[in-house]
């Protein structure tokens, strides 16, 4: 058979089978990506500063349109209100993240009995490969800017360490801290005090900032496209067994051919039997009886 696809008509034939499977890959990765679109187009918005205390109020439920977005707020810290939080990656290397309770001035302030004098917010202020690296807040009244995010989910049956937190949890710091706080927490990108910068990004230090980008919208899947996508690759499939039928057949005419010439060549007619009669004896004159 593989003398028969060597041929050159079959040869044009593979290649040209060949350009027929790319083109219908191409055309299924085509469809492929349009499987997969955005719900929602990328908003540029969230970069837009906006007050902390019009974006979100305290005590209510975090909505998913402020996520992300960056906000600006006046307070100051509490350093005996700060945590590490373990296993945060930065640059490939594994260490903390270090929050900080931060009292946001002119915030409304909950009622009830657990509820604090003030409002505050955790601040996730930077990342450090060594807990010892973690020094205290800036202190005094800071304008903090930074990127708004949901709260984390707290690690279920895990009993953190003095001094740790799980997760970036609102419903854990609070009880750790007994504060009120907002739904959701900041991802600190400038300090400024006394009109001088002392956010991790700004100063040398160990404290490394943390640059915490706007998330990339959840992503919808068109199973339409999808199924287009995997049937222009059994169509490109599909082409190179076409081919192979093709030169298949070929094979088995040549085989054909090649059976109906040896037999010709072999086959006689059969040979005509000559059938000998023997003449009949004469009898000696002796044997011949005289008839009367």
């Amino acid at each position: 058979m593989l003398k028969t696809a060597l041929k050159p008509r079959w040869i044009a034939g593979l290649v040209f089978a060949i350009v027929i499977s790319g083109v219908f890959v191409l055309l299924s990765q085509w469809q492929f990506g349009r499987s997969t679109q955005p719900e929602a187009p990328v908003s540029t918005g969230t970069e837009d500063t906006k007050p902390l205390i019009s974006v979100l109020q305290p005590g209510d439920f975090f909505h998913g349109s402020v996520a992300d977005q960056m906000v600006a707020a006046t307070g100051s810290y509490a350093p005996e209100k700060q945590v590490l939080v373990p296993g945060r990656l930065h640059e490939g290397a594994t260490g903390y993240w270090v929050v900080s309770a931060f009292s946001v001035q002119d915030a409304p302030v909950l009622s009830g009995v657990a509820a604090s004098p003030k409002t505050w917010i955790p601040v996730a202020r930077g990342w450090v490969a060594d807990p010892a690296d973690a020094g205290p807040p800036p202190s005094g009244t800071i304008e903090l800017t930074g990127r708004l995010l949901p709260s984390e989910a707290p690690l279920p049956n895990t009993a953190p360490e003095p001094g740790r937190a799980t997760a970036v949890s609102v419903a854990e710091l609070i009880n750790a801290w007994e504060i009120s706080s907002y739904p959701g927490f900041v991802a600190a990108t400038s300090e400024v005090v006394g009109g001088s910068d002392a956010s991790a990004a700004a100063v040398s230090s160990e404290l490394k900032p943390l640059r915490i980008g706007p998330q990339p919208p959840a992503q919808q899947v068109n199973w339409l496209n999808l199924f287009y996508s995997v049937e222009w690759i059994v169509f490109a499939g599909f082409a190179l067994f076409i081919w192979w039928r093709m030169v298949k057949d070929d094979y088995r005419r040549d085989l054909e051919d090649e059976f109906d010439d040896d037999h010709d060549e072999h086959t006689e007619d059969p040979p005509q039997t000559q059938q000998q009669t023997n003449p009949p004896e004469k009898s000696s004159p002796s044997e011949q009886k005289v008839q009367p």
